[in-house]
Formats: structure tokens, sequence, C-alpha cells
């Protein structure tokens, strides 16, 4: 039977679209088909609509998952005429027909957007969530509100309100609340009737803030420049004034207002921008009808921000600029990840869901596995360091982790050219730069060249190495490299694990840790694997990057520390040892290779699921694995795969990934005592994010 979630804002601006974000994320991890539906959306298509758009890219919804149902000019129509009828029995309909796909449905209410209607529309929404049979999540906006007393009366005015319109109240949000209040709100507002709680959100600056891309959407502008428009605006200047005064007044992040022939002031916060010690606007438009200077827009070129243009004059494009409104739609993955961290440290989802009847997933699908590792990686916080924080794709990747607020992280690197990639790049970072944990809400910079811990590291790592002659003055030396600095960091305890590799190679990231971190005592060798994420499941592939042509005694360890890996990461494993051959039917050195290090396994643990030698089609398909090994426990269900050697395995993981769409994530590096894991230098932010949550989790039980 599905389940269907009805969220009704209940105050214009509730950001219902935050919790529409939130409940998904929490859904796709406890659920197998999740679908989103809007009843009343904007434009004349659903494709139009931007919270539809929205569901879509970040959860990976087609359309018959996130769907719409009348435009809103339809839906006023209907409203003023009061005869909601129609509406209703159409929105049942695509309900009912989408029931019968999906377990969970998320039905996104109406928007409140007519403001004379408002007894109308919280009449529709009732009636909607009522003949649909779902269960209600209320949000309401605290930012008006002037006390907590006031946000109290409001929860009680709303679980008045649902009860009388006979809703099944799920929970209340309230929605944008002053932060200096927001824990005192929480506090107050009491238990509702179905022992359901009310949830406080506060108001987050990194979501109400407008970005420059919200200005071009909004003002419909055109730029010039080829780069990223994701940049926060926290203030919008017009630079009327003479440039000495208005370079006293500007700010880092300020958005620049200024007539198209000013080619002083142009000049002036491309000079700004282009020092270290001056501020750097997140954008600059330039206003009226005007010409600018050739000479002065060949220079623009080299603004490290974007510049737009509009024919409005300045005080038309100042009053439009500021009309506009920070907004969480598709292509804003920066606000995306604000949200979901304000979700997951403001929201209980297991009480919420709990008070549903869910049905158990019983596939993974690559979307479920990646959302599962960040909020398994959030349920014990751990430290990691990133060696290259003069990478801006790194400095992306931290940007998001502090946002979804999962793990502690530190970055190396110059602190000058570190602020000034991220000042550049407009990405927001707020930076410790101590020796101890990063505090809240911010990451950790630390200089190798001017960190007090080098001289630590350094005298650890002689002593360590001193047995192949290494001395002080070389350790000092090695302690300037990122990777030996952040292992370092690893092996003393100064963080819990490290990832590289963006920007350096393989051997780089992991000499070190193969110098002094070593492997666990149980371990013979440093191996890897890829989780391969399937349409409905999740297999482990190794060794496909680390150790060319194993022996017997080095694939067996290979096998154990895949099971182990696949264990930690929720996939039960069953170990097909791959070879040319399935059973006794095959002879020859490769073969018999595989056939002892199966004997070792099992020799080890004959409660260890395992099968060898074994081909990959035995492995995974049961009409085959009947025929060919019909007493088997693993073949045909086999969910980690064990390559002979790494030219088969790396082949194989990449023609797999191409040929059938599959997810691929890793490399993951295992056997070592404490987690160090290797990026591609092709590697994207999303990899980065995912690599560092696997670290954490790994981690966990190091």
């Amino acid at each position: 039977m599905t389940t269907g979630i009805f969220l009704e804002a209940l105050t214009p601006r509730s950001g219902k679209t935050l919790v529409s974000l939130g409940l998904a994320d929490s859904l796709i991890r406890r659920a197998d088909q999740v679908g989103y539906f809007r009843p009343v959306h904007l434009g004349e298509t659903p494709e139009e609509d931007p919270g539809i758009r929205l569901m879509r890219e970040a959860f990976n919804l087609d359309a018959s998952a996130a769907r719409g149902g009348v435009p809103l000019a339809r839906c006023r129509e209907i409203l003023a005429s009061g005869d909601q009828d129609e509406l209703v029995s159409a929105s049942l309909a695509i309900y009912s027909e989408m029931s019968q796909q999906f377990d969970v449905i998320i039905v996104d209410g109406t928007d409140m957007l007519a403001a004379s209607a408002a007894s109308a529309e919280f009449d529709l929404n009732a009636r909607l969530a009522n003949n649909m049979g779902c269960s209600v999540v209320a949000v309401i906006n605290g930012s008006d509100a002037e006390s907590v007393e006031d946000i109290v009366t409001s929860v009680e005015v709303a679980r008045s309100e649902m009860h009388t319109a006979k809703s099944d109240l799920l929970a209340v949000v309230v929605n944008r609340v002053d932060p200096a209040i927001a824990d005192d709100v929480a506090g107050s507002i009491p238990v509702g009737r179905r022992g359901g709680r009310a949830y406080v959100i506060p108001e987050d600056t990194a979501i109400s803030h407008p970005t420059v891309d919200d200005v071009v959407h909004e003002l419909r502008l055109d730029s010039d420049f080829p780069m990223s428009l994701d940049r926060d605006i926290q203030a919008v200047k017009v630079a009327a004034m003479t440039v000495g005064n208005f370079l006293e007044q500007m700010a880092d992040g300020d958005f620049v207002i200024t007539p198209a022939d000013r080619s002083d002031v142009v000049m002036a916060t491309l000079a700004s921008a282009l020092s270290p010690s001056f501020p750097v606007p997140s954008g600059l438009l330039l206003s009226g009808d005007l010409q600018t200077n050739p000479t002065t827009w060949d220079l623009i070129h080299a603004a490290p921000f974007p510049v737009l243009r509009s024919p409005v004059d300045t005080y038309s494009a100042a009053q439009a600029v500021g009309a506009v409104q920070g907004e969480l739609r598709a292509g804003a993955p920066r606000k995306i990840a604000a949200a979901l961290g304000q979700w997951s440290r403001r929201v209980d989802d297991k009480e919420l869901l709990g008070r549903l009847e869910l049905p158990r997933p019983a596939t993974m699908t690559p979307l479920r596995f990646l959302h599962q590792l960040i909020e398994k990686a959030r349920s014990d916080r751990r430290g990691i360091v990133l060696p290259e924080g003069e990478d801006v794709r790194v400095l992306r990747a931290a940007e998001i982790i502090q946002r979804r607020d999962f793990c502690d992280v530190t970055l190396l690197g110059r602190e000058a050219a570190v602020r000034e990639l991220a000042q550049s790049e407009g990405i927001d970072l707020t930076f410790s730069t101590g020796e101890q944990a990063p505090a809240p809400g911010s990451v950790r910079l630390i200089d190798p060249a001017d960190s007090p811990l080098r001289e630590t590291y350094a005298q650890e790592y002689a002593r360590l190495r001193s047995h192949k002659g290494v001395s002080l003055e070389d350790a000092r030396e090695r302690m300037l490299e990122g990777a030996y600095f952040g292992t370092m960091m690893v092996q003393l305890g100064d963080v819990d694990g490290m990832v590289s590799g963006a920007a350096h190679t393989t051997a780089n990231t992991i000499r070190p840790a193969l110098e002094f971190v070593k492997t666990k005592p149980d371990v013979k060798i440093v191996s890897s694997v890829f989780f391969m994420l399937l349409e409905d499941r999740a297999l482990v592939y190794g060794d496909c990057a680390v150790n060319p042509n194993p022996d017997a005694e080095q694939l067996a360890d290979i096998a154990r520390a895949s099971a182990q890996t696949a264990q930690e990461f929720g996939v039960d494993p069953k170990v097909a040892m791959l070879s040319y051959s399935t059973g006794g039917s095959g002879s020859g050195a490769d073969v018999d290779k595989v056939r002892e290090a199966t004997r070792l396994v099992r020799d080890a643990d004959p409660a260890f699921e395992v099968e060898g030698p074994i081909q990959y089609d035995a492995a995974t398909n049961a009409s085959i694995a009947a025929s060919k090994l019909p007493e088997s426990q693993v073949a045909g269900r086999a969910t980690v795969f064990v390559f002979p050697d790494l030219n088969t395995g790396n082949n194989t993981y990449k023609a797999v990934q191409q040929s059938s769409g599959a997810v691929a994530v890793g490399p993951v590096l295992q056997g070592l005592r404490k987690p160090v894991n290797d990026l591609s230098r092709g590697c994207t932010v999303d990899d980065i994010v995912n690599t560092v949550a696997i670290t954490a989790i790994q981690a966990q039980t190091a």
C-alpha cells in the first residue's frame, strides 16, 4: 500500500521546498520507489515548474516519478469559481496512477501564492490530502515572528486548524526562524496529539541570500563570461560615488551595480578583485544602454567574477536586483547541500518517519547507496584531511561537505593561495587556522610550511624511517609535501582519514601510507575495490586499481579484505573468485592460482561464502549457475567479485560502467591500518564528496 505525505504551506514564503528536499532525502534511504507530485504546478507544463525540475535533478527522478497536475492559472480560475471538484478529480487520478508504481509519494501542495485566497487554498489542500489519504506535514514561516511565544501560538493554531479540517497531521515544521531563538522555540513547543513533534529550522543565509545565478535567472540577463554563476550575493552596492569612497564601502560578496560608461568604477572593482588584500565582488552589473570603453571591456575579460549587462537605468536595475530572493532550485548544488544539512541537523527523521508504515526496501539503488553514505558518515562524525587545498574542485567539495555537515574537514595548502582561490571562485568557506579541530561551520586550514606540527611530524617520520637512513632534515623537507603531512596527521590521530589524488598520482597518495601507516595485522597487501552501483543493487569489484598480478596468497588476502569492505557498507558479501574457467573444468597456471586462492580463503574460515574458480556469468546468472555449480551457495548470487589480475579487473569495471550505465564509486583502498583513499585526477566534486564520506565510514571501524 502506498504511503502519501502531503506538504502544506500555512503561510507565504514558508520555505516548503527545503522540506520537500529533506523529506525526499530521508525517504529515499528507506523506500524502494519514491514519487513526487505537485497537484498545482507553475508554468503551462510540469517541466516549467521549478519544484518539479529540482526534484528530478536532485534525486534523479524521471518524468513519471516527478509529476504535475494542473497549471496555477487554471487553479486560480477554479478557486475563483468555488468549484474544486475538477482539480480534486484530476489530482486523485494522477495520484492513483502513481500509487501503482511508488511506495511513497510526496504531494507538494499549493504555495500560498494567492494571498487573497488563503482560506480557499487551505480548504483545497486539506481536501486533497484527505481524499488521497495522506498524512500532512504543515510548514510555517517563522521569520516574521517577534517572539518565541508568537511562534508557539502559530503552531497551536496550525494544529487546531488541521484538526478542524480532519487532516491527519504528521508534523509541523517551523521554518526560517531567527537562529538566535531557534533552540528556545524548539524547546517551548509542546508535543502534539499524535505524539508528533514540531521541528524548528533556522533561517540560513546560505539558502536565503540570492546568488548571481538567481539574478540572471530572475531578470533574464546575459553573461559573456564562461564561469560559475553560483556565487552568493552578500549585499547589493550601487557605485555612484567616487572610486576611493566606493572601495571603502565594498566587501567580499557584494554585487556591484554601476552605469556601463563608468570605466573608473569598473577598473577599481577589477583591481580590488585581483588584489589579495582587497574584497572580491560576487558579480558586476553594467546598467543602461551605454557604451563601455573598448579598452576597459578588454580588461574586464580578466575579471575573476561574472560581469552582466542590463539595458535599464541604474536605479531600476538596483530595484530589480534587490527584489530577487534566494531560491532552492535545480542547478544550485550549494544551496541544496545547505538545505539538506539544515534538515539533518534539525529534523529527527527516524522519529518523523517512524510513525508511518513504510515498506522495507528490497533493492539497493545507486541513489540510496550514495545518500546512505552521507547518513552513515554523519552518524559517527570523523575528521578527514584533504591535502590538495589549492585545487578548486577540492574547495568546492569542502564547501558541500561543510553544508551537508557530515564530517570535519582539514585542508592543506598555502593560506593566502587557498583563501584567494576560494574568494575568486565564489566559494563560501569559513576557515579555522589553528591546529585544533575546526570550529562548527568551518574548515581547518593548515599550511605545512608554517605549521608547528611540521616539526613534530618530521621527528616521527625520521624515527619511523631511520632504518632507511632518513635524517631529520630529510624528514622536515618531506613534510612539506601535502600527502606526507596529511598521512602523518592520520598516523598520529590528528585526523581520522585522508583523501588525495585529485591533482597527484596514485603512487603519490599511497606511498606515504605504505611507508609508515602500514597494513592491518592480518593483511599482507593494500588493495582496492570499486562499488559498482547497478539499477537495483550494489556490487563490489576488487582489485581494479592497485596490484598488477597478485599471487594466490595475495588474491586470498584481497578476497577477505573486499568482503570486509562490502560488509562495512551494507553489502552482504558472497565472494566470487573469477577466472576463465568454472569449477574443475579448466586447468593451467592462471586457473590454478585462483583455485589455490579459494582454498586458502576456505581453510582460514570454513564459513566464508566464497566460490572459485568461477566465470562471471556463472557468478551472476542463476540459471547458468544451476547448470555449472548447482550446489554452490554463491554461484548466481555473488556480490563481491575478485579479479585475477589488474588488467582484467580494470577493463571489466570500465566495460560494465560504460555499457550498463552503472555508477562506479572508488577506488576505495583497503587493508591499511588507518583509512587513506585515492582520487582520479579526472574526479568531479561529487566524487570527492562521496570518497570523503567513504573514508569517514572506514574510520569509524579503524
